[in-house]
């Protein structure tokens, strides 16, 4: 082992549909925001106070199609995968940098179409046989933490 590690797990909801890009090759890239709150009790002035995080996540090929089939803004969906930074020059000639995480793993936890029918999909892509523990996570909790 390398004695490093880059990974992240998210449960959010996707702040817009999934973007597509086809290459060539037959290979494609999709796009999507990712929301994430956290909620506390401000000490002071007892009001709950909700903190929203983006983050821009990239799922490829196959993995890509199933998200833009399934997937639509508002829907919940936990994802696995990996921080990257990507440089770029931007048409001013400026460099630029932009963090993402790449996913190499989801599941959806809901899907408005399929929940109107009464029904959750069970679609898992991974590129290691992993399952996350989706009844292990804790219910949101009234805490006074300042963060």
């Amino acid at each position: 082992m390398s004695g490093t590690l880059n990974k992240v797990m998210l449960i959010g909801h996707l702040g817009d549909e999934v973007k597509m890009h086809y290459f060539d090759d037959k290979n494609c890239v999709g796009r999507f925001p990712l929301a994430t709150n956290e909620t506390y009790t401000n000490k002071t002035t007892n009001e709950r106070v909700t903190n929203t995080e983006w983050h821009n996540i990239v799922v490829r090929n196959k993995a890509a199609e199933i998200c833009e089939k399934y997937l639509t803004k508002g829907d919940k969906v936990y994802i696995e995968g990996r921080i990257k930074t990507r440089k770029w020059t931007d048409e001013k000639g400026m460099e630029r940098y932009s963090t993402e995480i790449q996913c190499t793993d989801f599941t959806f936890l809901t899907n408005k179409n399929e929940q109107q029918q009464g029904q959750l999909p069970d679609v898992q892509q991974s590129s290691q046989p992993q399952q996350p523990a989706q009844n292990s996570i804790a219910p949101e909790e009234d805490d006074d933490l300042p963060f």
